[in-house]
């Protein structure tokens, strides 16, 4: 067990880079990002050394006894409870730190281009470090209590980060926005936590997972348990009802929201989910729960996306569908397929965010109305984007494509509802990124001669992003376009092999389900080339035809308002009228027996006047009082 001790080092090295960045090196904005990228490809390197002894372990001998290794400490106990601090290493393990690590290093590389010239360069970089750490301990975690630490510390930077230029009063309001939202899905988690440990008496995952098959926990304590924790993955991965504060998160600086929406934050709900499947797998109301309101936020969201006109939201409520999109896969049961989505889901969402950062970098603007025509003028973004576009939207072979028919596969043979949500959140999907990348990039220019972006330069020539922005955007568009093979039949579905130790060992096409889904990519794209490229059909005709679907879902079905309306008129209500009973009915009674304790303290006080007079004369009076009781008392029969 102590093999894998060298685990420690993946999470130490960012953390020391925060430290360093922190106490050393923060007056020298160009070494703070030196020390983060460095501690970053540490962590990198040896996450691939994780990742390449597992796959030589599960070459060898394969099995999960093999390919599961954990330690577990005792950090700290009282009596009966004591709560561990540990490691594991297993596939999901070694495949998500893969992804943490590889993402957020091309993040930070892409940084030291965007950020330059920000007078929070070094504090920058100390919250991106610190914020890959939480997320690395997060995966490594082997219990709840390490899971859950680490899970604060996730939503703690995402605070930090998304409110980073503090001084702008709505980057203020949407970190407190996600901290707050987030706040009510944890509370959850953190019940369902109890819940478990209270029924089997441990922390840690692998000793739930025996109670759960041994018996121990009754089916319906068990599914409470389970829509509990799932509570906390719907706030993190901004799952209806608590998608709210994703769309705002876009306060942040753009490399932000690429490591927030592509391995970071959001990743951590589809992950809990994961690591905790089987406890879903025996609860199976549960599943249907994380099922459907996967599906109802993959459709909801992606219909959302058709009218945004910001380029970062629209990536936002993309991420949010395909996050849906994760966990309908889970809730159906195909665990490969949602695990297999977010490992694809990284690449080209980090691609398609840091290149909308690139366009903004030009630009200084992040409406699209005020751009196009800047393909001649940024291939390599216009180029890695569309290639992102095109594994987004399930076009094969890109990556998308075969995580998302593996999804649909699986929803097909277990609900026709979820599965129809799933075609039509697909062409959705296709239609809104099509219509970003061609109103960016193609046409006639239409942006103003001044423009003010999110570092409030004033507008020049536009021109590529230099290479320390490209570099990150050719890498990533490689396994955006060939990450999706892993799980392919050409490779003997080796990703799902892998995954399930040894399980799924051969994927299986549903040709139904195949044609399917790229007849719904295909129409999609093509909508969006009729509409924006070619303008066979007026955009604006089609919000005037359609104008109150249109207010409707610009107005994102004023579900901001209504919870605003809740707060104002339920949630205060309910507070003023706590504030009523606390004032009046707690604070009376206690106040009340206090002035009368003091007023009978008075009266008393009355008597003691410091005259031997007076006090004799109370002898007196008293030993008068007490003679009359006691020959009273004495007459009585």
């Amino acid at each position: 067990m102590e093999s894998i001790g060298y685990l420690w080092i993946i999470p130490l090295l960012p953390l020391l880079a925060f430290l360093t960045i922190i106490f050393i090196t923060r007056p020298f904005p160009r070494l703070s990002g030196i020390v983060c990228i460095l501690s970053i490809f540490g962590s990198f390197l040896v996450s691939l050394w994780a990742l390449w002894s597992l796959i030589v372990t599960f070459s060898a001998h394969g099995g999960e006894e093999a390919l599961r290794q954990q330690l577990t400490l005792v950090w700290f106990s009282s009596g009966p409870v004591a709560l561990p601090i540990g490691l594991v290493l297993d596939p999901l393990t070694a495949i998500m730190l893969l992804v943490v690590t590889s993402v957020s290093l091309l993040v930070q590389i892409y940084s030291q281009g965007y950020m330059a010239g920000d007078p929070g360069y070094s504090r920058y970089f100390a919250f991106m470090a610190l914020f890959t750490m939480s997320m690395l301990g997060l995966v490594l975690s082997n219990n709840f209590v390490q899971l859950y630490i680490t899970w604060e510390l996730v939503g703690l930077c995402s605070y930090l980060l998304i409110g980073f230029w503090y001084q702008k009063p709505e980057a203020a309001a949407a970190a407190k926005k996600a901290f707050i939202t987030t706040r009510l899905g944890d509370l959850g988690l953190l019940v369902g936590i109890l819940i478990l440990y209270l029924t089997t008496g441990s922390f840690v995952f692998t000793d739930i997972e025996h109670a759960i098959a041994a018996g121990a926990i009754g089916g319906g304590v068990l599914t409470l348990a389970a829509v509990l924790v799932f509570c906390g993955a719907i706030g993190k991965s901004a799952q209806f009802p608590l998608h709210v504060w994703l769309p705002d998160a876009m306060e942040g600086p753009t490399p932000v929201s690429a490591l927030i929406h592509a391995a970071t934050m959001v990743a951590a709900g589809v992950y809990l989910v994961a690591r905790t499947f089987q406890m879903f797998a025996a609860a199976p109301d549960s599943l249907i729960v994380v099922a459907y309101i996967g599906g109802f936020t993959a459709l909801f969201a992606a219909s959302m996306g058709l009218v945004m006109n910001d380029i970062k939201r629209v990536m936002a409520y993309s991420t949010i569908s395909q996050l849906g999109y994760m966990m309908m896969g889970l809730g159906v049961g195909a665990y490969t397929a949602g695990v297999f989505h977010l490992f694809n889901h990284a690449f080209f969402k980090a691609l398609l965010f840091l290149g909308s950062g690139s366009v903004i970098h030009a630009m200084h603007d992040q409406d699209m109305r005020n751009m196009g025509g800047l393909g001649g003028k940024m291939k390599i973004t216009f180029i890695t984007m569309t290639v992102a576009a095109l594994a987004l939207a399930g076009f094969p072979p890109f990556s998308g494509f075969w995580s998302k028919d593996e999804i649909l596969a699986g929803a097909s043979h277990k609900d026709s509802v979820l599965y129809a949500m799933g075609l039509i959140t697909a062409f959705m999907t296709a239609f809104y990124i099509f219509r970003a990348i061609f109103m960016t990039f193609t046409g006639e220019h239409r942006g103003q001669k001044e423009h003010h972006g999110e570092h409030g330069q004033h507008g020049h020539a536009i021109h590529e992003s230099p290479l320390v922005m490209t570099i990150p955007l050719m890498l990533l568009a490689i396994p955006a376009f060939l990450s999706g093979f892993l799980g392919s039949p050409m490779l003997n579905n080796a990703f799902g092999a892998f995954l399930t130790f040894g399980e799924e060992a051969h994927a299986e096409i549903d040709w139904n389900v195949m044609t399917s889904s790229v007849v719904v990519a295909v129409l999609g794209i093509f909508l969006a080339w009729v509409v924006y490229y070619a303008k066979l059909i007026s955009a604006e005709s089609i919000g005037r035809t359609f104008a109150p679907i249109y207010t409707m879902l610009s107005r994102k079905y004023w579900v901001d308002e209504l919870y605003l309306w809740i707060i104002d008129n339920v949630v205060l209500g309910i507070s003023n009228l706590a504030l009523w009973f606390d004032t009046n009915i707690i604070d009376g009674v206690v106040n009340g027996i206090g002035y009368s304790i003091s007023g009978l303290g008075g009266l008393l006080r009355r008597l003691e006047t410091g005259r031997v007079p007076n006090y004799g004369l109370a002898i007196f009076a008293g030993t008068i009082i007490i003679t009359g009781i006691i020959l009273v008392a004495g007459r009585t029969p």
